[in-house]
């Protein structure tokens, strides 16, 4: 058995004790994950199940000297995150519940080998950034463990300054897995940058990274730090400069949650200003805790999501796309060497009119050898060079869409001889398109059935509500879609 399979099938075990609904979940994912690798969209050590973390994560990013590591310790309760003016912590932080009162650090090994943690392998992704710097994990990544009632069932990430990074590329492709992976994506400003200029590079791409998506509600963006405009009483203006500067990047931030830490002393002397600030704070505090404390009810809904959109992405764009090149290749691939086979016939018919060789045995011979040489010769031209266009097609594509799924590594997978002489690409049929089909259908129903449970709008007692077990209930019920076999 493969480690992602056993990976699934531990993450359906720790689903179910969650909530009974996602039982099935994982099963879907693997069914999926079969499809994808049959295609050679997917590794058979990678599965799109490891999207959904074991514990609900609420990840927390932004500049250096944004306020993140004191807002994490005040939300803690204890002071876990050094804070400082200047970038302190200079890796990716996994914070975790712990009996122990006792703080302690561990090192990032800790987490790329243990799959159930949000860092499983990142290593690997690490070292296609960065060569060499896969084997760096510990100069990446910590887990630290924390007795805070606040933190149990559910897993807190503080990112390092961004712009104290050094390592660029290797922050970038950690950042975006945070990003694909949270439940809760905090991201923070400082009112006391509140020019234009300060959206370093880094930021500019995360703001850009939560343009356009599915899931841009557990964004959640936060000015902190305003005790700084007590003075002048310019809140208004900062937040106003704050939504122009990510408006320049694409980004309509329709509310910014105004915060600063309760320890500070506002130097104000004005006690209606001070007053209207602080009581600013606390509502949007209150509003930010409250907001953290519902990702376990929030998670079903985006595990159902991220199994719809993930079978959705397979479906409606990567197998599309991986279709069309396949076809387009081996189309143009066939009429050249119909072209060349016809040149080397009509050649054939005029040397042999010409010169008599027809009746020569050993010429017809050498003929028929050397017409064979040469049309294989220009098929694997002709194959190679399609193969090269539609390959940087793809590429492209496949940055354009977005995708999880590696187009490029499918194609040359599946663009062989089998296909090029039956036309039928292995892997794919229309049955399989069916089961990925049941799946979105599937997930649909098992959303209704959580709706069930949170919800009540004709206002029915829960006995009655039991006894009538509507039907969509039942239909949901059924097995989980099973992998289609593989033409």
């Amino acid at each position: 058995m493969q480690a992602s399979e056993i990976y699934v099938q531990n993450l359906e075990r720790h689903l179910a004790q969650e909530n009974p609904l996602l039982v099935d979940v994982a099963k879907n994912f693997q069914t999926i994950d079969k499809v994808a690798n049959s295609l050679g969209l997917l590794r058979s050590d990678q599965s799109t199940a490891r999207q959904i973390p074991w514990w609900p994560l609420v990840s927390v990013l932004g500049l250096f000297s944004s306020g993140k590591s004191t807002f994490i310790n005040h939300f803690l309760g204890q002071k876990v995150q050094r804070s400082g003016v200047q970038a302190v912590d200079d890796k990716f932080t996994v914070l975790c519940y712990s009996p122990d009162p006792e703080v302690k650090t561990l090192p990032g090994l800790a987490l790329d080998v243990d799959p159930r943690f949000p860092f499983y392998r990142i290593s690997q992704e690490i070292e296609e950034a960065m060569e060499g710097e896969g084997k760096r994990i510990n100069a990446y990544l910590q887990l630290k463990t924390c007795n805070s009632e606040n933190l149990k069932g559910k897993i807190l990430i503080d990112s390092p300054g961004f712009d104290a990074d050094a390592q660029r590329s290797a922050t970038l492709r950690i950042t975006k897995h945070i990003i694909d992976i949270s439940d809760l994506v905090l991201i923070f400003f400082d009112a006391r940058r509140p020019e234009p200029g300060a959206m370093r590079d880094t930021l500019e791409y995360l703001v850009k990274t939560s343009v356009d998506r599915h899931d841009s509600e557990k964004f959640i963006y936060i000015l902190n730090q305003i005790d700084v405009t007590a003075r002048e009483d310019s809140l208004a203006e900062v937040v106003a400069a704050w939504k122009s500067a990510l408006a320049e990047r694409g980004l309509n931030v329709t509310h910014f949650y105004t915060i600063f830490s309760p320890e500070v002393e506002i130097n104000c002397d004005n006690d209606y200003v001070k007053q209207r600030l602080i009581a600013r704070r606390d509502r949007d505090l209150e509003e930010i805790h409250r907001r953290i404390k519902q990702v376990e009810v929030k998670r079903a809904y985006r595990v159902l999501s991220t199994l719809d959109q993930t079978a959705k992405e397979l479906k409606d764009q990567a197998i599309p796309e991986l279709v069309k090149a396949l076809t387009g290749w081996r189309n143009w691939t066939l009429r050249l060497d119909t072209l060349i086979l016809a040149a080397l016939i009509g050649a054939v018919v005029f040397g042999g009119v010409t010169t008599g060789f027809w009746f020569n045995p050993l010429a017809d011979a050498i003929a028929a050898g050397a017409g064979l040489v040469i049309l294989g010769i220009f098929h694997w031209l002709f194959s190679s060079i399609f193969k090269a266009i539609y390959r940087r097609r793809l590429a492209r594509r496949q940055k354009q869409l977005g995708l999880r799924f590696n187009l490029v590594r499918a194609f040359n997978q599946c663009a062989n001889w089998r296909l090029f002489a039956t036309g039928k690409i292995r892997g794919w049929s229309d049955k399989v398109g069916e089961e990925l089909e049941k799946i979105v259908n599937q997930a649909d129903i098992l959303i209704q059935r959580l709706n069930d449970q949170m919800t009540n709008p004709s206002g029915e007692s829960s006995a009655k509500k039991e006894t009538e077990k509507p039907a969509v209930a039942e239909a949901a019920k059924a097995e989980p879609v099973a992998a289609a076999p593989v033409s």
